[in-house]
């Protein structure tokens, strides 16, 4: 579906963009595109960009900053759904359980064990991905496949965190197929893990506003997609930009 550029310059149109080019791979990956679902990242973007996007269909955002989100939370449409999915820091731990109906960024063994004890605390079964580095970058974080396929009994054995599945986040290219063979990588990681296991692990997120739809071809169910939603980050200091410490 073509939409004109005029379009593209109100929520709706962006939205219905996405979503098309959404389906569009669903199709040559012979995939139902109700296996998917759009993560909205409304980071640094004002509530009432995310209430725009509710008006228009999408009730999914993702957050990555935990005071921002507390911030951003309480203003917008309560149809919103929230996933958290930056880097989680212990110390935040209290914070961010009770906002988020799901966490993309349980990246360690040591994270896992403090959010599942923070949760019985508090009285919360979240649900979580493990965060895998499948490039193997030293600038990002994320399991190791090694030491997941290691740590993955213990993980399961936790009694709060309910373990949904996997997620990474492939080295930046300008070419959206130097993707594809670290989503194929966590894909296939996930089913011998799996298998392995006899833990369902069905969810997959891989894949932003460049390249997921060659995510959703390699089997992704979640996408993160900011840009093409929302369009550029406001300027630091406008809308809501408010940065953890």
């Amino acid at each position: 579906m073509k939409i004109s550029s005029a379009a593209l310059s109100h929520p709706s149109g962006r939205l219905a963009q996405v979503m098309s080019r959404l389906h569009d791979a669903c199709a040559r990956a012979g995939r139902d595109p109700g296996t998917v679902e759009l993560i909205a990242v409304s980071k640094t973007h004002p509530a009432s960009a995310v209430a725009d996007l509710v008006g228009c269909g999408q009730f999914l955002f993702g957050e990555s900053r935990v005071q921002e989100a507390r911030a951003k939370i309480p203003l917008c449409p309560g149809r919103a759904r929230w996933h958290f999915i930056g880097h989680l820091q212990s110390n935040k731990l209290r914070q961010a359980l009770p906002c988020f109906e799901c966490f993309h960024g349980i990246d360690s063994l040591d994270l896992a064990v403090q959010a599942d004890r923070v949760a019985q605390e508090l009285g919360l079964h979240p649900r979580v991905l493990l965060q895998v580095n499948v490039a193997g970058e030293s600038s990002k974080f994320g399991f190791r496949p090694e030491a997941l396929e290691r740590d993955l009994e213990t993980l399961l054995g936790l009694r709060r965190l309910q373990i949904e599945g996997l997620m990474t986040l492939p080295p930046a290219a300008p070419d959206p197929e130097r993707s594809r063979p670290f989503f194929r990588q966590l894909r296939t990681l996930r089913d011998e893990l799996a298998a392995r296991s006899g833990a369902g692990l069905p969810q997959l997120s891989m894949g932003m506003s460049g390249d997921f739809q060659i995510a959703v071809e390699e089997g992704a169910t979640l996408v993160r997609v900011g840009t093409a939603l929302f369009g550029p980050r406001p300027a630091k200091g406008r809308g809501m930009e408010i940065s953890d410490p």
